[in-house]
């Protein structure tokens, strides 16, 4: 049994979990498994390799940096191998060779998620306040769609880079949602749009009227950005390689495009004056 780490661009896909009609990263995951022959491609949907299991289904559009993957794998299947039929967006980078009994859901110790919100007009110390009063364990049920597992520990954080903020969220677990809504709430606190005793009342287990629920902020900003366990993953130099090759032409292309967006926004205000 071997675990891999994978990163993985989410725009080019609709979530992680394999979906019938759709490119998803576990569907082009299975497709490559079946064309080297470590699974065996009984068509569409029913090429899982043996003892197979993820960290976790990441929703439409969000990327990761640290997915983790297991099954029955030979020896000569090198993160590097694996990326030869895997298309550029997706890359393994790691492996690390692990007990057959290990399943990459339950043995996960921790999470971490990054939501990364362009927002230059937010007020930082609302945003940390809000998240300060969601750390610790509470019960999130105001804020996911799930009806168990929904009182969760989270650590919590928001960091500043330029016009970016970022939001960190830790746990051993997420239930559906709870990420983007907490990202939602915390933006509406920083903007002013709503009160911040709104996080407190959204932490009480009982139920929300509707005007005051919250819905998930867009899965683009968010990233799977690191899943713990105890053991010790190994870099793959020519995988890991790639990866930062790919990862850079696809940051260039963005800035260069958003580059383009703001002049184009600049000279907008600049006739209008």
């Amino acid at each position: 049994m071997r675990a891999y780490r994978l990163a993985y661009d989410g725009t080019d896909f609709y979530g992680f979990q394999r979906q019938p009609d759709v490119p998803t990263v576990e569907g082009e995951l299975f497709d490559a498994l079946a064309a080297l022959g470590v699974a065996v491609d009984r068509g569409p949907g029913e090429n899982r390799p043996p003892g197979y299991t993820a960290a976790g289904r990441t929703d439409a559009g969000v990327s990761a940096l640290a997915q983790t993957i297991a099954f029955e794998a030979p020896e000569w299947l090198t993160p590097a191998a694996l990326n030869g039929e895997l298309p550029a967006s997706v890359r393994a980078w790691a492996s690390a060779s692990v007990d057959e009994d290990f399943h990459a859901t339950v043995d996960a110790t921790r999470r971490e998620y990054v939501y990364y919100r362009f927002a230059p007009e937010l007020d930082d110390d609302l945003a940390a306040s809000a998240l300060e009063r969601l750390a610790g364990e509470h019960d999130f049920s105001n804020l996911t769609s799930d009806d168990e597992g929904t009182v969760r520990n989270l650590d919590t954080d928001c960091r500043r880079d330029g016009e970016i903020l970022e939001i960190h969220v830790a746990a051993s677990g997420f239930p559906r949602h709870l990420v983007r809504r907490l990202v939602t709430l915390v933006s509406d606190v920083a903007a002013g749009t709503a009160p911040l005793d709104r996080v407190d009342r959204l932490l009480d287990p009982s139920p929300v009227p509707g005007k005051i629920g919250v819905g998930p902020a867009q899965g683009a900003g968010l990233v799977l950005h690191s899943v713990e366990y105890p053991i010790a993953f190994q870099p793959d130099s020519d995988a890991a390689a790639s990866a930062r090759e790919v990862f850079a032409e696809r940051y260039a292309t963005h800035r260069t495009a958003a580059t383009v967006s703001g002049a184009i926004r600049d000279w907008i205000d600049d006739a209008r004056q």
